[in-house]
């Protein structure tokens, strides 16, 4: 956190007009800006709106590597935070900034925290939202993992994959819907049984649009009908019609990524390594002991 020499002035004075703002950047894109000022303020092209009645709790910070961390609370409106958005996962790893400004001079500002979303909790017309500084990523495992099977995600930077490639998606109306989970349509007769199997269905319209979940089973129904079923429910309503996306999927085997994606150049697994079975393998006296291969 570094004070402008401007600020450290202010603050000196003793009678000061200072107050706190935070901007919320949703994985859509959306930003929200809040304050605990009765009166709307403006700078790095965001209104920080008064009458969400958003605060927050102490933040603590340390110069080491712990997380920085602190609580949010606010409430919810359909102006603002709805509950349906929050049930829906658009709020989740969204990212925070929290400011110390000047009311009467924005310039005159600093940022004293930036992080995400962590665990959001509502109940009784708010909401609780946990905020993680940028450290909580030094906590998580990194390095490769040795398996026969790819580490990278389909599409990511270590694949190079592009899922919109011709051929590899589908883009349609949905005939029917039941419960977010399960959904149904006419016309994907080109792809191949279970092409969908571990890809990803994108909403693209209707209230649901740009949320996104895993696929689990993918169909042929009666009549060439073709029936998709996700591992968990889309978080807001998706109605027959509604514009959808279907992703291929890939079960990261280096067969699939060789015949299904011609990828193999880019396979990020280890699909060589002797399993279980060779390592408990001894030389037995029906067998041909000449150093060769135990497995022919």
């Amino acid at each position: 956190m570094v004070y402008s020499e401007e600020l450290k002035a202010h603050l000196a004075e003793g009678s000061s007009t200072v107050a706190r703002a935070w901007a919320i950047t949703r994985r859509d894109g959306l930003v929200l800006g809040f304050t605990d000022h009765d009166c709307a303020l403006e700078f790095e092209g965001i209104r920080f709106a008064p009458e969400s009645g958003m605060t927050a709790k102490a933040l603590s910070q340390s110069t080491g590597l712990a997380v920085d961390n602190t609580e949010s609370f606010g409430a919810l409106s359909s102006e603002a935070i709805s509950e349906a958005d929050i049930l829906a996962g658009r709020y989740d790893g969204a990212e925070v900034r929290a400011w110390i400004v000047n009311w009467s001079d924005v310039g005159q500002r600093a940022l004293r925290f930036r992080g995400h979303f962590g665990e959001i909790t509502r109940g009784a017309g708010a909401f609780t939202a946990e905020l993680r500084g940028l450290t909580e990523a030094l906590s998580a495992e990194n390095g490769r993992i040795y398996h026969p099977r790819c580490s990278a995600v389909l599409g990511d930077a270590s694949c190079r994959f592009d899922p919109l490639t011709a051929g590899y998606f589908y883009e349609g109306p949905a005939a029917a819907v039941e419960d977010g989970v399960r959904f149904v349509f006419d016309d994907i007769a080109a792809f191949d049984a279970r092409w969908f199997v571990k890809g990803r269905l994108r909403i693209l319209s209707g209230e649901a649009s740009g949320l996104v979940g895993v696929i689990k089973n993918d169909r042929i129904g009666k009549a060439g009908t073709r029936e998709i079923e996700l591992w968990q429910r889309i978080g807001a309503e998706v109605s027959p019609g509604d514009l959808v996306r279907l992703e291929a999927g890939c079960d990261r085997r280096a067969e699939t990524c060789r015949l299904k994606f011609s990828n193999f150049l880019n396979f990020r697994g280890f699909p060589h390594i002797p399993g279980e079975d060779w390592l408990m393998s001894y030389p037995v006296a029906s067998g041909s002991n000449d150093g060769g291969s135990l497995f022919r």
